[in-house]
Order: C-alpha cells, then structure tokens, then sequence
C-alpha cells in the first residue's frame, strides 16, 4: 500500500485521555495531580491510544484506570504486576502502565514487584506513595514511619519500614527515580523518562493522603522549605540545592556531607550525577535522613539509575523462535514419560 493513502493519525490532547466518570478521590487528594500530568503526557509520548493499557490492583490510585480514556484493567491486590507481566509477554507492542500505591505494591504485592523487576518486562511502574493505607481508612503501611500512630497501631508502629527505591535496586530495576504530586512540570518530566527507558521503569511518586496522612511529604513540597530538603538530579549536573544555590553534595569516600560554596569550595569539588553509576545510585536511594536532625542531608529526586539490559519478553520471543526452527528435533512423548518409571505392583 502506497503512503500516500495511509490516513494521518489525529492529534491527540490531554481532553482525548478523559473518560466521563465521576472522579471519586476525596477533595484536595494528591492522585488527583497524578491523573492530571498523566493525560497531559500521553498524547506527546508517540502511542497510538489503543496501545495503551493501565492496570491497577487495589486501593484509592487503583480507580485510574477508570479516569483514563485507555485500555485497562482493576485488577486484583497486590498482583497488578503480575497481570501486566503476562500481558506484556504476549502483546509486547503494547505500552504497559502499572498504577499501584505503597500497601498494594509492597505489601501483599511485594514478592511479585520483585520479580517484575528483575525479570526487565517493558513496562512502567507507578509507585503512589502516601505512607498510609488511604482506601480503607488510616491503617500503617509498609513505608510508614517508625512510631506512627495510626488505628492499627494506637501505640506507635514498631515496624521499619521499606525505602521503595533501595528495594528496586536491590531488586535490579533497570531504571529507578522518584518525583512529588506537588512539582507538575517534574512529574511530567519523569513521566516521559520513565516511558523512554526500554525495560521496567519504576517510579516513586511522593503522593499526599490529606484525610488520613496530611503533610507526611510537606518538607519537600512547601514552597518555604523545598528548596533547603530537596536536591534534584541532573545528568551530568553538579548536586547543588538550597534556596540561594549555595550547597551542594561532597563524597568524603563513599559518604556524602553537605558543604557550603565559597571559601575555596566551588561546585567543581561538588558530586556530579550520573544516572549510569551503580554505586553511586545505590548512595544516592539511601539518603534518607531524619529531616528534624540538623545538617541533614536533603531527599533527592530525579533519575537514579537508568541501565540497559535484555527484557523478559524479547528473550522470550527468541526463544520461542529458537524452538520454532528446530522443529522435528523435539519429542513431547519422551518429554511426558521423563526419565524416570517405576511400577506399581
């Protein structure tokens, strides 16, 4: 067929990506952000629209699928990976969103996040992280604060609890960042990187529950302490913050201190990202310091670590091809009988 008689493909808004349901977030929720720069990205990621599938499990950001003119599935708790792993394997042409929050993806879900990780399906994750278990009304989750009292735990959790983007690398995620519902230039920014990078993305959205858990990211999202709390990363980039760019981020070994610029320290004595260095991403997820303890260092967000390596479901193809080609040379009979029989008297 001729080109010329192809039909151009329409161009797409944010309004395309709009469905007619009620959305049914409580008021001033911070998904309703998440949503928001989601259907504002779609249209500039270049994918046709009915190639695009969300799929959530359980829990108050697992209603996006229903808020997203795409294909998608409500799935079950904790086992969205597992349903977009074995979509991916057999429609791998599709882009694959999966939408899950803190409890759903590193609770009941946490052993198949893992897996999803390590075996590099292409897809993208989405990680709301509220530090609460917002749906069914205040419990604590797995990224809950030691000590934090919720109707689950009246007398303080005693839990320690997870660092999402330690577990990804730990789980050899190919690709980990962290972004804020409150930064929406930000979020879009990370939204697209994550959509680039070939192999499971994970990305840690800090997300505010403000019924059950108002303010648990407010150091980092107010506009009076972001710019002291926060660092975000830049390729190639010195790691510099605070509101008058005056500080920046100094490796003494393998530990970082924070220096002030001036008096013979200049950015070029400073830490230069690379989302490429292991090592250094490995540093970089474990900056996690108590905020309330004075010279702290800042939480950083941005690409941590962006890698290439085979994906789950191109190996699978060719392994499926390998086994095509060597037709005849198979005997399932054999296969069945194995190489073990015994007889029963």
């Amino acid at each position: 067929m001729s080109t010329a008689t192809l039909s151009p493909q329409p161009v797409l808004t944010a309004k395309d990506f709009t469905t007619d349901q009620e959305v049914r977030w409580c008021p001033g929720c911070g998904d309703y952000s998440i949503l928001a720069q989601m259907q504002k990205v779609m249209p500039g990621i270049g994918v046709p629209k009915e190639n695009i599938v969300i799929i959530s499990g359980i829990g108050c950001s697992s209603r996006f699928p229903y808020y997203m003119n795409t294909y998608g599935m409500h799935s079950i708790h904790g086992r969205a990976t597992a349903i977009a792993s074995g979509l991916k394997a057999s429609r791998p042409e599709l882009s694959i969103w999966i939408v899950a929050g803190d409890g759903d993806a590193l609770s009941i879900g946490g052993n198949h996040t893992i897996h999803l990780l390590r075996r590099n399906f292409d897809v993208n994750m989405l990680l709301f992280n509220n530090q609460i278990y917002g749906l069914t009304k205040g419990q604590y989750s797995p990224t809950s604060e030691q000590q934090k009292v919720t109707k689950s735990t009246p007398f303080g959790s005693i839990d320690h609890p997870f660092n999402p983007l330690a577990l990804a690398m730990g789980a050899d995620a190919s690709f980990v960042a962290r972004t804020m519902d409150r930064d929406p230039k930000h979020l879009q920014e990370m939204l697209v990187r994550s959509h680039q990078h070939k192999g499971a993305s994970f990305l840690e959205i800090y997300q505010n529950c403000n019924i059950f858990n108002d303010g648990a990211f407010e150091m980092f999202t107010d506009k009076g302490s972001k710019p002291e709390q926060t660092i975000f990363l830049e390729q190639d980039k010195p790691l510099v913050f605070g509101s008058a760019k005056d500080k920046g981020i100094k490796l003494d070994g393998f530990k970082p201190v924070v220096v002030t610029l001036g008096n013979g320290i200049s950015e070029d004595d400073l830490w230069v990202h690379d989302d490429k260095d292991f090592f250094k991403a490995q540093i970089l997820v474990r900056m996690f310091d108590d905020p309330s303890v004075e010279g702290h260092l800042p939480r950083p967000f941005g690409v941590f670590y962006d890698t290439e390596r085979p994906c789950y479901e191109d190996v699978m193809a060719m392994q499926i091809e390998e086994a095509i080609a060597s037709k005849g040379k198979g005997d399932l009979d054999k296969l069945l009988r194995g190489k073990e029989v015994w007889e029963i008297a």
